[in-house]
């Protein structure tokens, strides 16, 4: 699985940008503020039409333009694809595979999968549940597309029952489809809990491997998952998990109408770490923390490569730079195989890399230096 060119018009500060890549490992550098991380959101946007620091299309065109689009040439599955994305200021978006618009931003997981790790997940371990729950959304989202589907259902009727719980008061006659949100939430909810569970399963043994070979022996790292109260197995069928979503739901009936907020159900989930034996949130050290992330996001990227048989392309966005130098140098070990993009401030030093080198100043691609070349013109999607 590769991404061999790619288009960027009107996206984040590219003007007619365009670059082609090794298959093997890119470094984009350039001085701060130029484009580096916007270069590799383009690229993971590629893989289910997300951004993993915009909350909106909008965010993500250029502000002098109505329009940014994203065109790229990759190989996946061994085939060819025109990939094409089409955001809008004012309207909504439109995702095109080999000129054929696409339905569901979820077929886009279906050709590309991608594993990012930036600056910010150092801290996964020591952050919210919110965060170790969206690590948990955008891998599972990628490797299966039900889930997205469970998932965006969710969501949308968690949004529903909030809006009547904060309301019912003023208009009592809400209540009268309370029961019906609740029915379809712990359908949905008893998916999301089910493949969140069987994905953590599969973490938990690839991160705790990792940690032990990061640490020298000296580390256990042991994840859990922490779901529904009422729930005694996540792994159970998800019929059982429905029945322990609505039994929490029926105990805290009462509880929900006075805090006229949602009590029950999967959006409270979190993913627990432990080292040796102790919360890692509380009391691993700041070694032991970027040790701890480093592990899940590197297992998640073999758990991509064993579930498709492709290794996922690998994003590292100013992530060695962050490291002392053995852990830059366990993480470089570790990622042979499949494309890899690193970005960071300085050219890599030495005639003996091997890979595929991008100056980016001022979202353009610098000529010389060992810089990748112009990609072919694209045919755009009508």
């Amino acid at each position: 699985m590769r991404v061999d060119a790619i288009s960027l018009d009107g996206f984040r500060n590219y003007e007619g940008f365009s670059a082609s890549f090794s298959p093997g490992v890119n470094v984009i550098y350039g001085e701060n503020a130029q484009g580096k991380t916007n270069l590799l959101e383009a690229i993971g946007f590629l893989s289910g039409a997300r951004s993993h620091r915009a909350r909106g299309d909008k965010e993500l065109i250029g502000f002098s333009r109505d329009k940014g689009t994203i065109t790229a040439q990759v190989h996946s599955r061994d085939r060819d694809f025109l990939l094409e994305a089409q955001l809008f200021r004012g309207s909504r978006r439109k995702l095109f595979v080999n000129h054929v618009k696409l339905k569901t931003a979820g077929e886009l997981a279906g050709i590309v999968q991608t594993v990012l790790f930036c600056p910010e997940d150092l801290s996964l371990i020591k952050s919210g549940a919110a965060e170790r729950r969206a690590f948990l959304d955008h891998a599972i989202c990628q490797l299966r597309p039900r889930y997205g589907e469970a998932l965006t259902q969710y969501n949308k009727l968690l949004e529903h029952k909030t809006r009547i719980l904060r309301d019912w008061e003023k208009n009592p006659g809400l209540l009268q489809v309370l029961e019906d949100f609740n029915e379809a939430m712990a359908r949905a909810g008893a998916l999301v809990i089910h493949y969140r569970a069987h994905f953590i399963r599969k973490l938990a043994e690839k991160a705790g491997e990792i940690q032990r070979e990061f640490s020298g022996g000296r580390e256990d790292l042991s994840l859990s998952y922490a779901t529904v109260s009422t729930i005694q197995d996540p792994l159970a069928p998800t019929t059982t998990l429905y029945e322990g979503i609505r039994l929490h739901q029926e105990n805290h009936a009462q509880g929900e109408l006075a805090a006229r907020s949602c009590l029950s159900g999967p959006h409270k989930d979190d993913l627990l770490t432990e080292i040796n034996g102790q919360s890692a949130r509380q009391f691993a050290s700041q070694g032991q923390t970027r040790t701890a992330a480093l592990s899940l996001k590197l297992a998640e990227r073999e758990l991509f490569r064993d579930d498709t048989g492709q290794w996922p392309i690998l994003l590292l966005d100013d992530v060695l730079s962050e490291l002392d130098a053995r852990r830059q140098a366990f993480v470089l070990e570790r990622i042979t195989g499949g494309q890899v993009f690193i970005t960071g401030c300085d050219a890599p030093e030495g005639e003996a890399f091997s890979g595929n080198v991008l100056h980016i100043s001022q979202g353009k691609l610098v000529a010389g230096e060992r810089s990748g070349q112009e990609c072919p013109g694209f045919e755009a999607a009508p």
